[in-house]
């Protein structure tokens, strides 16, 4: 997930070191407060309360608010706010509730991090509420005249005003819209800071950003009270100088885990997708899938059989992760399961669905280097290992596997395409009979399914109307339908000419491809059993000129530039389709390049797409996998039926 929570305390130093600069110097938030960890109860830590007092001399100069810092809602109503402290008062309060279990609503976790800062004086009329969050087509400004705890249901009290993509709010907009209820003496002030900080919010790709109460003091002056906000984590290629160190806390009631920090990290490096989240560190149930859809399939499987309650991790590894980056992974994995003993043993569920371009045995290469790390301790702990995967090499994947098992004398259970996504989790919890392992002589053909026994024949119901036809539409692809690539994808390439061949097409779907980093060039492909030259351009708009006849722009560019080079090619009136492969785009850019696609009734597929794939006619990038999943799956045949997945693997899985 893209969009994530902060603590306070972050958001109000960024509104501390950011908002004099976007206002023009006319406000500003001197004091952020400070954020107490548990460190202070180490007196070796460095960061103990007589470090934090000298850091900060401020704390006794005044009267202060502490309060936890932990994502946890409605503090007040939970007693959790002290009010009117002295340093040692709030010190002591802290020290009282550090490391200590509370229950807020139905939720019990241990306060570890609280936050001190000043507390400032006002009156009950002083404070206002003031919400700024994004949605598809537009930021909203959210506003109330009164604020506070007993500020109520804001949803249907509160002022808007509507920012639509692609343009900027004015203090007209927000003195006329929003503060019709504030003294005339307050207005222009106000409105010139909420316009401060939208563009506040904006540059530095906030998501969410509430102050309740928002306090004016007699002088004008604008102090946050309480903050909640969040980031738009896949921005910090633009931001991260201006956020400085972020920490992603997690939910209240869950631990933070320097495991999950790790693998946040490697995520941030690579341009596959590697998540962790600790469930239940004790659970006898973990899981390594490969595939974002997976995942949570796997996930909502383990829970509908009754063992949610031992579930101990969610996350998923995929997008082509490299044998390193998978061998950590499984060894930070590894190491969790190990770290509790329970006598009755673990499961390890290895699952996926069919990879579209994942090389299976690249990856199985690194979690076989993972189960040599720490095969003793696997079977001191009775870890009973399963694994169903297809895709890529996955024979090649499976049979080094086994091997392993063999070889460590590990037992683990292999399957493959000729099982069903989800079989291996029941069998590995003993709630239904081990099928037959995978015969890894040959590739395997697809499950057989027995049919669903009905009570007699079904009669078709009448069709509802169709709905009303859509501003936004992909324009249907034909057999006549010619693409360009943006981005050196040979396999990719390769794969939609094979498709094209399979399905009799006339002529490759591919025109060009663009490279900016080298000469305009050709390169060799297969068209059949004939090589064909295809002409690569380092620039979009050679590219385009030279194919009067493509249609579909499929941008193979990573995150960090696919909103540029989809923005230069809408700017061809031919260009009809545009599909984004690229993961982590930016909320702010892809509303950005919704918006023009709509503007120019282009069809956009994306971001973070596989692609898509219409039989008989197109496929748009590694859509469907491997050529012997499309020929099993007979995507090259004309069919009757057409679906629309969140999951390239899941899709492999349906289409099989």
């Amino acid at each position: 997930m893209s969009v994530k929570p902060i603590r306070e305390h972050t958001g109000k130093t960024l509104l501390h070191r950011w908002l004099g600069e976007y206002s023009g110097g006319k406000h500003s938030y001197a004091n952020p407060g400070v954020l107490v960890t548990p460190d202070v109860l180490d007196k070796t830590s460095g960061r103990t309360w007589e470090t934090i007092l000298e850091q900060n001399p401020w704390l006794k100069e005044g009267k202060l608010v502490a309060k936890p810092d932990q994502l946890i809602k409605r503090r007040g109503k939970a007693g959790l706010i002290a009010i009117d402290k002295t340093f040692e008062e709030a010190q002591d309060w802290i020290n009282q509730r550090m490391r200590k279990e509370q229950t807020v609503e139905s939720i019990t976790g241990q306060l570890s991090h609280f936050l001190i800062e000043p507390m400032v004086p006002h009156q009950q009329d002083e404070e206002f509420y003031v919400c700024i969050h994004s949605l598809r087509y537009y930021d909203e400004i959210l506003f109330y005249h009164e604020g506070g705890v007993d500020v109520g249901d804001v949803d249907t009290k509160a002022a808007r005003t509507q920012i639509p993509t692609g343009t900027d709010v004015t203090q007209a907009m927000v003195s006329d819209g929003l503060l019709g209820k504030v003294p005339a003496g307050k207005k222009e002030s106000l409105a010139h800071f909420i316009v401060s900080l939208y563009h506040l919010y904006k540059d530095l790709h906030f998501a969410y950003l509430e102050i309740n109460p928002l306090v004016m003091l007699a002088d004008n002056t604008v102090v946050p009270l309480d903050m909640a906000a969040k980031l738009d984590e896949t921005a910090s290629f633009i931001c991260a100088q201006k956020w400085g160190e972020v920490d992603w806390p997690p939910p209240f009631g869950r631990e933070a885990y320097p495991e999950e920090a790790l693998v946040r990290e490697m995520d941030g490096k690579t341009g596959a997708s590697l998540k962790l989240t600790i469930l239940n560190d004790r659970g006898r149930v973990w899981t390594m899938v490969a595939g974002g859809g997976a995942s949570v399939v796997y996930a909502d499987t383990v829970a509908d059989y009754g063992w949610g309650h031992e579930l101990a991790n969610y996350g998923e590894y995929s997008g082509a992760p490299s044998t390193e980056e998978t061998f950590v992974y499984a060894k930070t994995l590894l190491s969790l399961m190990l770290k509790y003993n329970h006598p009755d043993g673990k499961f390890l569920i290895i699952g996926g669905g069919i990879a579209n371009f994942t090389d299976v045995a690249a990856t199985f290469t690194g979690l076989i280097q993972a189960l040599q790390h720490y095969a003793a301790e696997i079977k001191e702990h009775k870890i009973h290992i399963w694994v169903r995967r297809a895709g890529p090499n996955y024979l090649e994947g499976l049979r080094m596997v086994k091997a392993a098992s063999d070889k460590l004398s590990l037992g683990i259970k292999v399957y493959g395409p000729e099982t069903h996504v989800t079989a291996v989790i029941p069998m590995a919890l003993g709630l239904q009979e081990p099928l037959p392992e995978a015969d890894l002589t040959a590739s395997a053909q697809p499950p057989v399914r027995k049919l669903i026994p009905t009570a007699g024949t079904k009669k078709p119901s009448s069709q509802k109307p169709a709905p009303p036809p859509s501003t936004h539409t992909i324009v249907t692809a034909t057999a006549e339908t010619r693409a360009i690539v943006y981005g050196m994808q040979m396999r990719a390439v390769q794969g939609m000419l094979d498709f094209d061949f399979m399905c009799k097409r006339k002529n490759p779907s591919v025109q060009a491809m663009v490279f900016p980093f080298s000469g305009n060039h050709y390169v060799k492909f297969y068209w059949g059993t004939e090589e064909i030259l295809m002409p690569v351009y380092t620039a979009t708009k050679q590219a385009v000129e030279k194919s009067p006849g493509a249609s579909v722009f499929i941008n193979f560019a990573s995150f960090r530039s696919v909103h540029e080079t989809s923005l230069e090619a809408m700017q061809y009136s031919q260009i009809k389709t545009l599909a984004i492969i690229a993961e982590g785009v930016p909320e702010q850019q892809t509303r950005d390049l919704i918006r023009v696609a709509e503007s120019k009734g282009v069809g956009m597929i994306g971001p973070a797409t596989v692609g898509g794939i219409k039989p008989g006619c197109l496929r748009i990038g590694n859509t469907g996998g491997m050529l012997d999943n499309v020929v099993m799956s007979r995507l090259y045949r004309p069919g009757s039926v057409a679906y629309v997945s969140k999951s390239g693997g899941m899709s492999n899985e349906l289409n099989n």
